[in-house]
């Protein structure tokens, strides 16, 4: 991955997006996928979309999708270097009507993120971090660099609209003081953090690898830090089933 490659990225995603606003009246319709998730039609065919356009970018870098997650382990293991995509990150959302949707691409390498991509097609916004680089927002043609903020008295926390009761978020939050929690969908709550609006999100349901790297290495870039309960960093490819362990993302 390299700057070369970035325009391109950012023109493809923000196709992507238009592909999924269009189709955003049909959202009611639905399917239930076998690990209970759903799945529009939006999500099939910005996956196509995406995936289609960066196999022709970048031919000789795998590709990894949510909606191609059956790729089984005895591949993916062998890979140094692959892309991992979720064309439709915040499903529920997109379904309930909400803004808080967005798509995601990381470039994993050496079971890290090195590369984060996120747009958000309702506000036509990009968030993105090259390697070693700071990160990046876009909006209204205008580039910014941003930066987290640590709290002056509040802690603004966010969580996920759908997780706000899981049993363990709720014993968590238990031990925190003078802070307030805001509801929001996505991976979009990485970006938000790393530009200053919220603080801290602690994450303790069930998340898949597409839902968050993009988002850890673009927090990363802007000074804010993820690692799961045992304080480690997330790894990526490095197990069977895809699924992020239980996490704090902090400024």
């Amino acid at each position: 991955m390299n700057s070369k490659t970035l325009p391109q990225l950012l023109k493809l995603t923000s196709e992507a997006g238009e592909i999924i606003m269009k189709l955003r009246e049909n959202s009611f319709d639905y399917a239930i996928k076998k690990d209970s998730t759903p799945i529009t039609y939006a999500d099939k065919a910005s996956h196509e979309f995406l995936v289609n356009a960066i196999e022709k970018l970048t031919p000789k870098i795998p590709i990894l999708s949510e909606e191609s997650s059956h790729i089984p382990f005895s591949i993916r293991k062998s890979w140094k270097k692959y892309w991992l995509i979720d064309p439709l990150d915040g499903t529920r959302d997109f379904i309930d009507g909400s803004p808080d949707f967005c798509i995601s691409i990381a470039l994993i390498q050496n079971n890290y993120p090195t590369f984060g991509l996120i747009y958000s097609p309702f506000n036509k916004t990009h968030y993105y971090r090259l390697a070693n680089k700071s990160s990046i927002k876009i909006a209204n043609n205008k580039t910014y660099k941003i930066r987290t903020k640590k709290p002056k008295r509040w802690e603004k926390i966010v969580v996920g609209r759908y997780s706000i009761n899981n049993k363990g978020l709720k014993e968590h939050l238990k031990l925190k003081t003078n802070f307030e929690t805001f509801k929001l969908g996505s991976a979009l709550k990485f970006c938000l953090i790393a530009e200053g609006i919220y603080h801290y999100y602690p994450k303790f349901g069930r998340c898949s690898e597409w839902d968050t790297a993009a988002g850890v290495c673009i927090l990363e870039g802007a000074g804010g830090k993820v690692v799961d309960l045992e304080n480690n960093s997330l790894k990526y490819n490095s197990t069977k089933d895809i699924i992020s362990p239980a996490f704090i993302a902090t400024a």
